[in-house]
């Protein structure tokens, strides 16, 4: 367990957030709500990272071997990518063949690729008539999987639309009036532009179902099966995640038929890259100091900080600034403008922390990631597992502190 030394002192004003509230009767201290109870054990968060004594995984085949498009092929080199992935090759022939497929990978795996390099083959095969469809639980991860379809189908005349929450919808109608051969979009906007009769979702035959377990678990499960039904000329269904959970069995049965499914991890545990460990709170503590000591160490680069609300990620990210450690927020309040520059900044090392709510644990890719903190206990380990997975990503090594009350 990772200690910091703590001291005592004269509470103010600015700190109370940080206090636990003696008359609370078993409250949350996050604005006098019930108390939530986490499923996860606090031992369990203690970890060391695995040093990996195999081989990296090593490719059969490089790109320029593979039965893939001479430009595609190109753009790949472009991007520096030689060689697939794990997931990426052992998904490619299934999915080339239109096999429906679950795919299991951590986080940093290249699972993204993996689904639309097959997609574009098949639309450079069928422009004219064929479109895919991927849903994302996220706008942060709708617009990078755009990004990503962007770069590998660089000058093959392919276009794409992102439709996402807290855009203008009247631009999303106008984009829908041109070709899309692949749309991206989460599924509440996407609800919206099916109402508006925008989207012709029955002559859409390819659907990919990207972070899934978290889509169905973040309630999105009747917009999932009003798509999935809806799409009844579908001929091909992907579903990619970094983890499964179990419940999800029988309804992961309705949305697809006969997949073959592929897992590079188990789909239940945390990146072995990562070291893991929880910091205890003690009862008169400031905890808000415990955090600034913490992310002042040397080491601590890059950091994302967890907080279970958005009155959370304000107040934390408020003190941090005024304690002179330069950071930014993402939450569900801010509008995509705001949290597309948080990123930004934070990806470019302006902002050293970026403070957030579980929307930032799917889907933002941001390299060099050093370290991952959550303020308070997450409630499940699929939000553990996801959020830890924003560091140890491509090969490197990263650490995870839990704060423990």
């Amino acid at each position: 367990m990772h200690s910091i030394k703590t001291k005592r002192k004269k509470r103010t004003t600015t700190d109370r957030f940080s206090k636990p509230n003696r008359n609370s009767n078993n409250r949350n201290r996050n604005n006098g709500r019930a108390k939530k109870t986490s499923t996860i054990d606090p031992k369990s968060l203690i970890k060391k990272a695995t040093v990996d004594t195999n081989k990296p995984y090593e490719a059969k085949s490089t790109f320029e071997e593979l039965p893939i498009h001479y430009k595609l092929k190109q753009n790949l080199a472009k991007k520096g990518f030689s060689k697939p992935s794990q997931i990426q090759e052992e998904t490619l022939v299934h999915l080339k063949d239109k096999r429906n497929l679950i795919g299991v990978a951590n986080t940093g795996t290249g699972k993204t690729a993996a689904f639309l390099i097959p997609i574009i083959e098949r639309l450079l095969e069928n422009p004219n008539t064929l479109t895919a469809l991927v849903v994302v639980p996220t706008r942060e991860l709708a617009l990078q999987v755009e990004q990503e379809f962007k770069s590998l189908a660089q000058g093959l005349k392919l276009f794409s639309g992102s439709f996402i929450g807290g855009t203008s919808i009247g631009k999303d109608l106008s984009q829908l009036k041109r070709k899309n051969h692949i749309i991206i979009g989460t599924p509440g906007r996407l609800k919206d532009l099916v109402d508006r009769k925008a989207i012709a979702l029955h002559r859409i035959p390819v659907l990919v179902l990207d972070e899934f377990d978290r889509m169905l678990d973040m309630g999105f499960v009747h917009d999932i099966k009003r798509i999935v039904k809806s799409m009844d000329k579908r001929e091909q269904t992907m579903l990619f995640s970094a983890t499964i959970d179990k419940t999800q069995k029988n309804l992961i049965s309705e949305l697809i038929s006969n997949p073959v499914e592929v897992k590079v991890n188990t789909g239940t545990s945390s990146s072995d890259r990562v070291e893991q460990d929880i910091i205890k709170v003690p009862a008169n503590a400031d905890k808000f100091e415990m955090l600034r000591d913490l992310i002042s160490g040397e080491d601590f680069e890059k950091v994302i900080v967890f907080a279970e609300t958005k009155r959370w990620v304000d107040r934390v990210t408020k003190k941090l600034n005024q304690a002179g450690i330069k950071s930014d927020l993402i939450h569900g309040n801010k509008s995509q403008n705001y949290r597309i520059k948080a990123l930004d900044k934070f990806k470019k090392g302006s902002v050293k922390v970026l403070v957030a709510t579980d929307v930032a644990a799917r889907g933002i890719d941001v390299t060099g990631v050093t370290h991952v903190v959550n303020y308070q206990l997450p409630m499940t380990m699929d939000s553990y597992v996801h959020r830890i997975g924003r560091t140890g990503r491509a090969g490197k090594t990263g650490k995870a502190f839990t704060f423990v009350d």
